[in-house]
């Protein structure tokens, strides 16, 4: 029997990462010169003492599935318990994809009552944070929650992007709104639930029986908890927590990470997020090169210039290039002389000679047009071709050509 078993919802298209998931499901995109998005959670909740996991894939899981492997960089290669992945998978009668969340966690009710759980945590493969879910499990326990929701403040402006929640004086919701367009409460969801598992099963099963629902959590089976006076309770949160499901929130908090300011420490050693890393060999920085305020990860070379950028490994910056304010993702190529500005260059892309993609928004005469450049896996920028900001590149772009 396990007190807790995880349950991480890794199967969304992603579609509002464009061409960055493309060939690759949302978790896997890497983040932060040596991780994927993945990490995040995983490492959380090993951290957190949460040893049995299972990772709900669906959409484009090759890259993902082949990342977690066995789970031994998170410690999670248990003989009972670790690191499980769980696709849809052919029944007896039919074969069906996930329908929406709470379909995804139905359809694996046999997965989670092998370890005869007292609870459930569910999570979101798609959010940069560090989080003790141990001590969010004590709340969920002193307050005989059914159901407690980690939940942090937004901006007004920003509350039509999450669930919402008001709650009273000790905490318990009272009220649930998913992407309200007016409101007065300020208290987003983060995506991360723990339910009583008696109580969880119960309202699949109604969920799963109600042919109009769009089985979603957000949707569907929180407001039907409240409405049949299930205990509800907002857990409060006040450390760093990113959704990086858009290109702009991505490349944000790539940013972030060179802030000195910011609370997100991935170098903390009591809370170590791990990551299976690829062992390459030191990165090289040549003579004449110039570095300030980037992270560079192993296998790198840099003989151009960099300035707050983020390296992942294997990447190269050649003689005389320029790279501002920029991610440069796993095995991506900026040759001599080329130019990027404000852009995510993806896996194994490569920016020829001369080459200039994006643009810094002070040299823009419209800058309502400005956005993050985006060059997506295994393309390339001919020669001296010229890539606008916020353009998504998805296909290669010949020599002396514009995107």
């Amino acid at each position: 029997m396990k007190e807790c078993v995880a349950m991480l919802l890794a199967g969304g298209q992603g579609s509002r990462l464009y061409a960055l998931t493309h060939k690759l499901a949302k978790p896997a995109v890497p983040f932060g010169g040596k991780y994927r998005i993945i990490d995040f959670p995983l490492s959380n909740c090993v951290n957190s003492g949460i040893d049995t996991v299972g990772i709900l894939t669906q959409y484009q899981p090759l890259v993902l599935n082949d990342y977690i492997g066995n789970g031994q960089p998170w410690d999670l290669d248990r003989l009972y318990g670790g690191v499980h992945v769980l696709p849809p998978y052919q029944k007896a009668t039919r074969s069906d994809w996930y329908k929406g969340t709470a379909n995804a966690i139905y359809q694996n009710i046999n997965f989670i009552e092998r370890y005869n759980p007292q609870y459930v945590l569910i999570l979101s493969g798609d959010h940069i944070y560090k989080m003790d879910y141990d001590k969010m499990l004590d709340f969920h326990k002193e307050t005989k929650a059914d159901c407690t929701i980690a939940v942090l403040e937004v901006p007004m402006e920003e509350t039509n992007r999450f669930g919402i929640m008001t709650t009273d004086k000790k905490g318990r919701i009272t009220k649930f709104e998913e992407k309200p367009k007016k409101t007065e409460s300020t208290l987003a969801s983060m995506g991360v639930y723990i339910f009583t598992w008696d109580k969880l099963k119960a309202a699949l099963e109604k969920d799963e029986a109600d042919k109009n629902s769009e089985n979603d959590f957000g949707k569907n089976i929180i407001p039907d908890m409240l409405a049949t006076k299930r205990r509800l309770m907002a857990y409060p949160f006040e450390g760093y927590w990113k959704d990086v499901g858009t290109i702009d929130s991505l490349w944000e908090a790539n940013m972030d990470l060179l802030d000195p300011n910011m609370p997100l420490d991935v170098w903390d050693p009591s809370w170590k997020i791990y990551s299976r890393t690829a062992g390459r060999p030191p990165h090289y920085i040549a003579s004449g090169a110039r570095v300030e305020n980037s992270m560079i990860t192993e296998g790198c070379t840099v003989e151009g210039e960099l300035e707050s950028v983020v390296l992942f490994a294997g990447a190269k910056v050649g003689r005389d290039a320029v790279v501002r304010d920029s991610i440069i993702m796993p095995g991506a190529v900026v040759e001599d002389g080329a130019q990027v500005n404000y852009a995510i260059i993806a896996e194994d892309a490569v920016i020829q000679k001369g080459a200039v993609v994006g643009a810094r928004p002070e040299h823009m005469a419209d800058v309502s047009k400005w956005g993050v450049a985006v060059v997506a896996e295994g393309v390339t920028i001919g020669a001296g071709a010229k890539v606008p900001p916020k353009a998504m590149v998805e296909q290669d772009v010949k020599d002396g050509d514009k995107a």
